[in-house]
């Protein structure tokens, strides 16, 4: 990979979830904050640079392979909620969340 690639993943990508960061610690509603904080903004990067480089079918694979990563963030988020409740434990509500959505993810990758 050349660096000058990288240099823009580190660009535009940084630049995208700082921008959804900064909006959504600025909005009054905390639960829009919260659909800003989660916006997609590695994966919208993510298919940029696939499309420039590898052009649109590998773009749609990248694309294709960031739904199942976003239904297993659903899980996560539907996880890490349910336990938070219920142990009032944040960390092992964190550990359980991103378990679940490596594990949801793969799942449906794979079949």
């Amino acid at each position: 990979m050349v660096i000058r690639d990288l240099l823009l993943r580190f660009i535009l990508g940084g630049s995208a979830v700082v921008l959804s960061y900064v909006t959504a610690q600025r909005l009054p509603w905390k639960a829009i904050g919260g659909i800003f904080a989660t916006f997609p903004a590695v994966m919208v990067v993510a298919v940029m640079m696939v499309g420039w480089k590898k052009g649109s079918k590998e773009a749609a694979k990248t694309a294709r392979g960031s739904v199942y990563g976003m239904i297993g963030g659903l899980i996560c988020v539907m996880t890490l909620l349910f336990t938070l409740k219920t142990t009032q434990n944040w960390g092992i509500s964190v550990i359980l969340g991103l378990l679940m959505w490596l594990t949801s993810s793969l799942v449906l990758a794979h079949r």
